[in-house]
């Protein structure tokens, strides 16, 4: 990939529209429509088409045998905000100032790829969340970042016009907590892998249960919208993407730069292009935003560092591979006293995952007793797996749960996931890795430094202090269940 120097858009970067280059395709084929379609909070495994033999998901199973399903897809950063924003941007979140954390605004000096789509003749819509959670009106935008809002998609599909290409974002709120109750999943509980950074026990198992009854309204959903789109008529002509946001929400998942927190399910379907494919490349979804607008024949931005993969769409074969991708977490929830955030870097290839954490003297899942991080951010409601854990954390056979998912850990992490694909053993002090983390640590300090991170380039660090517009979580009231379980306090002052 090539990298370059972090600067604002200038209108002529974006003034030619590249019609000859339109996808591959002929200069007189219409501009394809992009329809994409995100889950909130999933896990990249967690889905028939890729492998889970317990969770129904026929609709995106049927969209995956007529695309591309990428097996090592990641997101910029394991949380919604600065997820979000890192794809709508295509840069990598600490280039984006307060929107590199939750809740933080993402200001309009940053263009976003549906922006630059309306220019070129693009109607956009989102339905659900777009970008955020966060407000954007307070750094003067008019409108979601991700573009005008619809009530569903057959609304918005009332407002498209022949001929006119268009881009739709909905984004579900599913299987984001709290869960839909999964009691239909109960009779086969014992047939959910459990993760080994997680007991094996009634309440996670019923917890997992839960969040697959979430997963298959996902499904649902995505069915209706497809079903609507071929209705239209407009099918053979739309890119479809699906996806999430982030890996799950229990404990070690979310938040973390863990492959539980970052590494997401994508599938990319284009009538008449792909056709059932797999795709072992890292990829990144900031790529998505080079990648549309490489679909609808505009020009990438300079400032974009993420990476079109209209070439391994296309099949060409001359295409350089990603070999690796670059992740980062600042401030998640209002976990800490004083707003503090658990600022990370990491570098994660086909073999290893290597993590930088910048103040290792903080709590990484938030300030006990809250851990207000994890799960369902300062138990505002009801987080079984997480309650558990922290209920028998001083038990033998959970404690070492406990010490995965809300102990304190070193400034360096590294892992073999080929060996260790739950990224469970450190090896950061095993003298036998020195020469891997070596390599690895320049490869990731020489990108941040290229890409003009803050943090290693001596920039001011704003994170700590960035606004976060959640005022609920400064003063958490923990659910009841919680407060009976671990013998804590009612409310809390952050």
């Amino acid at each position: 990939m090539k990298h370059i120097p972090f600067q604002k858009i200038a209108c002529k970067t974006v003034a030619a529209v590249a019609v000859t280059a339109l996808a591959g395709c002929s200069p007189h084929r219409q501009r394809p429509n992009i329809l994409l379609l995100m889950s909130d909070n999933q896990l990249w495994s967690h889905l028939g088409c890729y492998g889970d033999k317990v969770v129904k998901t026929p609709h995106i199973d049927l969209l995956a045998q007529q695309g591309v399903r990428f097996t090592h897809a990641f997101c910029a950063a394991p949380s919604s905000s600065p997820a979000r924003a890192a794809m709508l941007t295509g840069q990598d979140i600490w280039r984006l100032e307060e929107a590199a954390s939750l809740y933080g605004p993402l200001s309009p000096k940053f263009t976003t790829y549906p922006d630059l789509l309306e220019t070129f003749g693009y109607l956009c819509g989102i339905q659900g969340k777009g970008w955020g959670p966060g407000e954007f009106k307070t750094v003067g935008r008019h409108r979601n970042p991700g573009g005008d809002r619809y009530e569903n998609f057959e609304a918005f599909l009332s407002k498209t016009v022949p001929g006119k290409p268009w881009h739709y974002w909905f984004s579900s709120r599913e299987p984001h907590r709290p869960y839909p109750d999964g009691t239909d999943y109960y009779p086969v509980a014992q047939q959910v892998d459990i993760p080994p950074y997680l007991p094996d026990c009634e309440d996670v198992r019923k917890d997992i249960c839960d969040y697959y009854t979430a997963i298959e309204h996902f499904d649902r959903e995505v069915g209706e919208i497809v079903r609507l789109l071929k209705i239209s008529g407009q099918y053979d002509n739309t890119v479809i993407v699906v996806c999430s946001d982030n890996g799950w929400q229990m404990p070690r998942g979310l938040a973390n730069l863990y492959d539980s927190g970052s590494r997401v399910p994508l599938i990319i379907v284009w009538p008449g292009k792909t056709s059932g494919e797999t795709a072992d490349e890292l990829v990144n979804l900031n790529d998505l935003a080079p990648t549309f607008l490489a679909l609808a024949g505009l020009s990438v931005p300079e400032e974009m560092t993420a990476r079109s993969l209209l070439p391994l769409l296309n099949h060409q074969k001359d295409r350089q591979e990603n070999d690796c991708v670059f992740l980062a977490r600042e401030r998640h929830a209002y976990a800490r006293k004083g707003g503090l955030g658990y600022p990370g870097r990491a570098i994660r290839t086909r073999e290893f995952l290597y993590i930088i954490n910048a103040e290792p003297d903080r709590w990484p899942a938030g300030d006990p007793p809250l851990y207000g991080d994890v799960d369902a951010h300062m138990l505002h409601y009801s987080s079984p797996s997480k309650i558990h854990i922290l209920e028998h954390r001083n038990e033998s056979e959970v404690k070492p749960f406990y010490d995965l998912c809300f102990a304190k850990r070193p400034a360096e992490e590294l892992y073999c996931v080929r060996t260790d694909p739950f990224q469970l053993c450190n090896l950061a002090a095993d003298t036998s890795f020195a020469a891997v983390k070596r390599e690895l640590e320049i490869r990731l300090k020489d990108y941040l430094l290229r890409t003009k991170d803050p943090r290693l380039s001596g920039g001011k660090l704003i994170w700590d202090g960035a606004p976060y517009s959640n005022e609920r979580d400064k003063t958490p009231h923990p659910n009841e269940e919680a407060c009976r379980r671990l013998g804590i306090e009612k409310k809390y002052v952050y």
